[in-house]
Parts: C-alpha cells; sequence; structure tokens
C-alpha cells in the first residue's frame, strides 16, 4: 500500500501542506548555512525573476567571469513567482513542512522537484556523500476544509517553537516571525491566515492561538509517521 499522502491529488487554487524527512529520519539540517541555503533556494524560486535587470548587469563592462557565471544559473532557475505562494514553513533538523496555495495543478510538483533536486546536489556536495537524501518523494495533503486550514499554520509553527534553537543556537527557522510582525519576508505570505485574526485584541491575536495549540485538535497534521 502506498505511504499516505504520495498519491497526490492537485486541484487549481488548492491549498497543501508539503512535508518531508530525511532518509532513515538522518538529519536534512546539519548546522546554520544548511537551513540558509535551503530558505535562500525558496527565495529564488518564490521571487519575482527580473530577466532585463540580470541581463543589463551581465553585459556591464569588466563583470567577471565568476559573477557572470552567477547571472547565467539565476537566468536559467525556474521560477513560481506566478505560480506558487507560501504561506508558512519550517525547517527542523531532519524533516520540513511547507502550507502553499498552487494556481495551477501542476505548480507544486514543478516548485518541490526543483528545490529539493538543487539542495540535495548542494547537500551531497558539501558532505560529500551520494545518493538519495531524502525519504522518498515529498508528501502532500490537501488542505479541504475550514478547520484545517486554520489550525496547519499553528501546527507548523509550534514544530519549530518546541525546537526552540538550532544546533548552532539560533532561531528555529519559521515563518512564526512573519505572522507576529517582528520580520516581513517578500516571498511569505500570511495574510490569508492572519485576516482570521485580531492585531490589536491579544484574546483573538494568532500569538495567543499558537500558544493555545493542543495537539489532540490537530490529528489531522501529524503527518510526519513513525
Amino acid at each position: 500500500m502506498p505511504a499516505r499522502n504520495t498519491i497526490k491529488t492537485y486541484v487549481k487554487d488548492g491549498y497543501y501542506h508539503i512535508y518531508n524527512r530525511g532518509v532513515e529520519k538522518r538529519l536534512i539540517f546539519q548546522d546554520a548555512q544548511d537551513y540558509r541555503v535551503f530558505t535562500d533556494y525558496m527565495a529564488d524560486y518564490l521571487l519575482p525573476k527580473d530577466e532585463k535587470d540580470l541581463l543589463l548587469k551581465m553585459s556591464v563592462p569588466g563583470i567577471s567571469s565568476k559573477n557572470k557565471d552567477r547571472i547565467l544559473k539565476r537566468l536559467r532557475l525556474n521560477n513560481f513567482n506566478k505560480q506558487i505562494n507560501l504561506l508558512a514553513y519550517c525547517l527542523m533538523p531532519n524533516h520540513f513542512h511547507l502550507f502553499v496555495k498552487q494556481k495551477d495543478t501542476g505548480s507544486i510538483d514543478g516548485f518541490m522537484n526543483s528545490l529539493c533536486t538543487r539542495y540535495v546536489m548542494y547537500f551531497n556536495r558539501k558532505y560529500q556523500r551520494v545518493g538519495p537524501l531524502f525519504q522518498g518523494v515529498y508528501r502532500a495533503a490537501v488542505i479541504d476544509d475550514e478547520a484545517y486550514f486554520s489550525h496547519i499554520s499553528r501546527y507548523i509553527h509550534q514544530q519549530a517553537i518546541s525546537l526552540s534553537l538550532t544546533n548552532d543556537g539560533v532561531e528555529q527557522p519559521s515563518s512564526y516571525p512573519e505572522y507576529i510582525g517582528q520580520r516581513k519576508t517578500d516571498w511569505v505570505h500570511p495574510e490569508e491566515v492572519l485576516a482570521q485574526f485580531s492585531e490589536s485584541d491579544y484574546r483573538f491575536s494568532y500569538a495567543r492561538f499558537v500558544s493555545e495549540y493542543n495537539p489532540l485538535e490537530m490529528d489531522k497534521a501529524v503527518l510526519i509517521e513513525n
């Protein structure tokens, strides 16, 4: 029998909880650089790609071959700015969670294949290893009701909050700072979720909603199987 959420149903303008973990539950992020590279790759794919600006920079007289090669690689990258909205995410030592909205039926598959393939190439090169890094293909659960939509970002953010700090002593990477007004990131879009909460009254705020998390309410989101 196929593992849960490996057989995916993609719908236009659908919301999805995407996740994967390391093969044999191994670490997929070993230090701060690994986390930063993964988030940088997400930014590359989700921010608009200004091809005219990149071509202009490449035509500057005296540009080094290294910078020219970097721009060429950027031009060749797939871009999903108009296809994928990232609503929330967290990166954990041996797995990750993404909450996304796709605008076309094939957007998620293209985005995840690009992101994960590129990261595995980086990781294997850095740690001088070969072979798969993730436990098979990524999983994707369609978010098909209001309760699931309301709670999935809380579940994702609680993952990071529960661990608090990485091995390097920095905050576990997640989109929670965007949700509580501590940071603004152009490729993270919390607006749809935050529309359900108050910005001025803590009793009805997103921060309180997360602090009162009850795992029993999120049985549908316990998706990283043992």
